[in-house]
């Protein structure tokens, strides 16, 4: 059911002392990853780092139900999104707090102990060795949810097999040149629908719990950027194309804001669409599209969502 650690890492040196060379992620970049020691895309360790675990009330109402996500925001990541909303942990060199097995099951018994409704695993996918371990240990009461970018492998993937009840991937690129230039990424489209399959191979149709609470199946999420509607619906004919009606949930998030820190420090220069949030007509134009098609199965997120009070405080909450 799950890789074994030479199936993402390997030597490169032929000594046996010498740093796990990392191919995990799509991105096989070779960084020399220890457990203390940050390397890679991801500037990550191999002990997972987190920012906060806490109940979180501003999912989709199949994931937040009325006791909330419990939400498990690791630090780190293999993309590298201009317009990240949660820049502060995923640029930043070792972010958050180093946790051991131990301390990451004592994180989740806590979370479990709120009355969560799932345990929802935030970026996660380069620390997924960690994550399996401590999870194949576990008798979780609740449904594990992966909330990731969808930049993933089928072989990542795999080792979650049994382990993972819903699978909560971004979908963000139908643009492969959009994705080159905004995630740094050169191969996002084909990627994502490969992971994708991969997930709902693993996980079959939605199914629901009489509260309306998802309990097992994928729930595909994209991203509405400003002044990039063609991608949107890109990203829309891909999913339509590639996978029968019924397969996943989809939703639409129009709450792109322009992070006022990135804007104030000129990273935004260079994309000055991303400098406002979406506009209404923008919104008609996706809203539009959905309702002419055969879709009718997901979400789509109203405009005064669009602010900064949706990303929680990456402060520690929860770790201790």
């Amino acid at each position: 059911m799950w890789a074994e650690p030479e199936a993402a890492f390997s030597s490169g040196s032929g000594d046996p002392s010498a740093p796990a060379l990392c191919r995990l992620c799509p991105r096989a970049c070779g960084a020399p990853r220890t457990a203390e020691k940050a390397a890679g895309l991801c500037r990550s360790p191999l002990t997972p780092r987190l920012a906060r675990a806490a109940a979180h009330f501003g999912e989709e109402p199949c994931i937040s139900g009325t006791r909330g996500s419990g939400t498990l925001f690791f630090t780190g990541c293999h993309l590298s999104c201009v317009f990240c909303q949660n820049h502060e942990i995923s640029r930043c060199e070792i972010p958050g707090r180093a946790l051991s097995d131990r301390e990451l099951e004592e994180t989740i018994r806590r979370l479990l102990d709120r009355g969560v409704h799932n345990l929802n695993f935030v970026s996660a996918s380069h620390f997924i060795p960690a994550v399996t371990r401590v999870l194949a240990r576990l008798q979780l009461p609740v449904p594990v949810v992966w909330n990731s970018s969808g930049y993933e492998t089928p072989e990542q993937l795999r080792q979650l097999d049994g382990l993972v009840q819903v699978y909560l991937p971004d979908f963000k690129y139908g643009d492969e040149a959009l994705g080159r230039r905004l995630s740094g990424v050169p191969d996002y489209p084909s990627v994502a629908l490969a992971a994708l399959q991969e997930m709902i191979r693993q996980r079959g149709p939605c199914q629901m719990d009489q509260d309306g609470l998802l309990t097992s199946g994928v729930l595909v999420r994209h991203l509405i950027l400003p002044g990039c509607i063609e991608n949107t619906l890109d990203v829309l004919d891909l999913l339509r194309d590639n996978f029968a009606p019924g397969s996943f949930l989809l939703s639409l998030l129009s709450q792109y804001t322009p992070i006022r820190a990135l804007a104030e420090s000129g990273q935004l220069d260079d994309y000055p669409f991303l400098k406002r949030r979406l506009e209404p007509g923008e919104w008609q134009r996706v809203w539009d599209y959905i309702r002419y098609s055969d879709r009718e199965d997901g979400y789509i997120q109203d405009l005064s969502s669009a602010t900064e009070e949706m990303i929680p405080a990456f402060d520690g909450t929860g770790l201790s």
